[in-house]
């Protein structure tokens, strides 16, 4: 398919700013109030979409199932290269998100509160205590790259709710749940003896979540 038969009856106006919201906050959501419009006009417009940033290097997921758009870069490059400390924190998000996931129906979402991540932190034994700045900033990070989002006001408070996004099963690149669940148990028992280093989240300057 020739592109430009792709964009004959593509908005451009609207184009653009889908294009550079994807490549700016890393996923669009079909539940996400700020990113519906966007990833509905990507969905019906797809093809332009694949066309232009396969153009650039990049292949778009888009999964209908849970509601969610990224990007991927198969050459691994563009990435956001986290601290230790963050990569344990989206690895402990994860993993509760998988626990919760299997227990819930494919209509509710999954709400966490602050304690259960602060446990899960402290029963790895780490040697950097998780403070509370450090728990809002890289909270207030993953939010904006719509992973999660805050359902109270101080997402360092231990009884605030949080809600993970589908989108966080697309951090990382694993078949199933139930190997994503043993990978992140894996990783955590790995953190705890001090072993193992890793975390990064693809973007182009800031696209998708994906580590290898």
């Amino acid at each position: 398919m020739e592109i430009a038969n792709v964009f004959e009856h593509v908005s451009k106006e609207k184009f653009r700013s889908a294009a550079n919201k994807l490549l700016g906050e890393c996923f669009l959501l079909k539940k996400h109030k700020d990113t519906a419009s966007d990833y509905n006009y990507i969905l019906n417009n797809k093809d332009a979409f694949i066309e232009y940033f396969e153009v650039l290097g990049y292949e778009v997921i888009i999964d209908e199932q849970t509601g969610v758009i990224g990007l991927n870069n198969p050459a691994g490059t563009g990435r956001i290269h986290l601290k230790k400390i963050e990569s344990v924190l989206l690895l402990i998000l994860r993993l509760l998100y998988i626990e919760q996931r299997k227990q819930l129906s494919q209509i509710e979402d999954v709400i966490i509160i602050a304690d259960e991540i602060y446990d899960k932190y402290n029963m790895l034994k780490m040697n950097a205590k998780l403070d509370k700045t450090t728990m809002r900033n890289t909270l207030g990070m993953f939010q904006r790259y719509h992973l999660i989002s805050k359902l109270d006001a101080d997402m360092s408070n231990p009884d605030t709710r949080i809600m993970v996004y589908p989108s966080i099963l697309f951090a990382v690149t694993v078949n199933s749940l139930d190997d994503m669940y043993n990978s992140a148990k894996d990783k955590l028992e790995k953190y705890s003896v001090g072993g193992d280093s890793f975390g990064t989240i693809d973007s182009a300057d800031d696209e998708e979540a994906d580590e290898n």
